[in-house]
């Protein structure tokens, strides 16, 4: 991945989709089959209580300037918290690659028997994933992928292209018996890779709907501000449409207020991450808001649950293998009004 712009505080995000490793990361630190799924609370999934071998993770990811990011580190600590035999060394996080290779390389200095890490920029902290690894600490790489996969023995993260591919479904099926519907896309940041994802997934989806258009597409840059600003000039632009796909849910916050002053209520729109704010417009069906798409920071909570299960030897309930998946692609989840209470527990600041 490119180096990002310091100038936005979204600019280092990969994205917002849902929570479907819960299933497989089941019985992660045990070799019993599981009884159940992850509570809604972060506690550990059903038949890992059991404390097992102590085990030291470092854990090491970007300054948490947003929610999303803010949301990452907070179910991180939460999930290290729910086994006493964890202990969790946590770095204070630097959008700055170089400060970010000095931090851990501290942890790996200390002998953590294993890293987490959610790189700011993959391709430049690969390096160090492969240094970790030479020294024999196990890398679980979180969301933004290194170059090799030899820098990390388990990759889990979120699916940009499963974003914009459900958001389109969901539109698709809204509009299919419409004729001559017309759609607009507020996307993020176009340099970032996973905004191009999302909107490659979102115009594949419209190809299997013949009747829908895409009409506009208008870049913005995953903040509050950009989004209310791109969003005005899209509706100025487009004096009718009938839904909306915005890539993100902070900047939807202004593009739902641009909406607002502008007096329309003619479209759905769908958005992206599963931000609280969102899901609380979406239970409230007072706005033309009706679903977003999951980009979970619950990954970081799974992630802490591949780490302990590569500490202490072990694989994930439910699989027979005796060692934990090469990677774990998590689940684009739409939320709509009719499952939002099952989701709201996830939802970030």
């Amino acid at each position: 991945m490119p180096e990002l712009p310091p100038t936005s505080r979204r600019r280092l995000l990969l994205g917002t989709a849902a929570v479907s490793a819960g299933a497989l990361l089941a019985g992660c630190t045990s070799n019993e089959p599981s009884k159940g799924g992850a509570a809604a609370d972060n506690a550990p999934a059903a038949g890992t209580e059991q404390p097992g071998k102590a085990v030291t993770i470092g854990f090491a990811g970007p300054q948490a300037d947003h929610g999303w990011l803010n949301a990452i580190n907070e179910n991180a600590r939460q999930r290290a918290a729910k086994y006493p035999e964890v202990t969790l060394e946590i770095t204070e996080g630097s959008n700055d690659t170089a400060a970010q290779i000095g931090q851990i390389q501290t942890l790996i200095n200390k002998k953590v028997d294993v890293l987490v890490i959610l790189p700011a920029d993959g391709k430049a902290l690969t390096q160090v994933g492969l240094q970790a690894m030479k020294a024999g600490i196990p890398v679980v790489n979180l969301d933004r992928i290194f170059a090799s996969p030899q820098a990390y023995r388990c990759w889990i993260g979120g699916d940009n292209y499963g974003m914009g591919l459900n958001a389109g479904r969901f539109i698709g099926e809204r509009l299919k018996d419409k004729p001559n519907a017309k759609v607009v896309e507020l996307a993020g940041l176009d340099s970032l890779e996973l905004t191009q994802q999302r909107t490659q997934g979102f115009d594949d989806a419209l190809k299997n709907y013949p009747n829908i258009k895409k009409v506009a597409r208008q870049a913005a840059e995953f903040t509050v501000e950009s989004g209310q600003a791109k969003m005005a000039q899209l509706l100025q632009a487009q004096p009718q449409f009938d839904a909306l796909w915005n890539h993100d849910d902070d900047q939807g916050v202004g593009a739902l207020r641009a909406v607002q002053q502008a007096g329309r209520s003619d479209f759905l729109m769908v958005g992206g991450a599963g931000a609280k704010s969102a899901m609380d417009a979406i239970k409230a069906d007072n706005s033309v808001l009706k679903a977003t798409v999951l980009y979970p920071p619950t990954m970081a909570a799974s992630a802490i649950d591949l780490a302990r299960a590569l500490g202490q030897g072990k694989g994930v309930g439910g699989l027979a293998e005796l060692e934990i998946p090469g990677s774990v692609t998590l689940y684009s989840a739409v939320v709509t009004k009719d499952n939002v209470d099952r989701y709201l527990p996830t939802g970030f600041n």
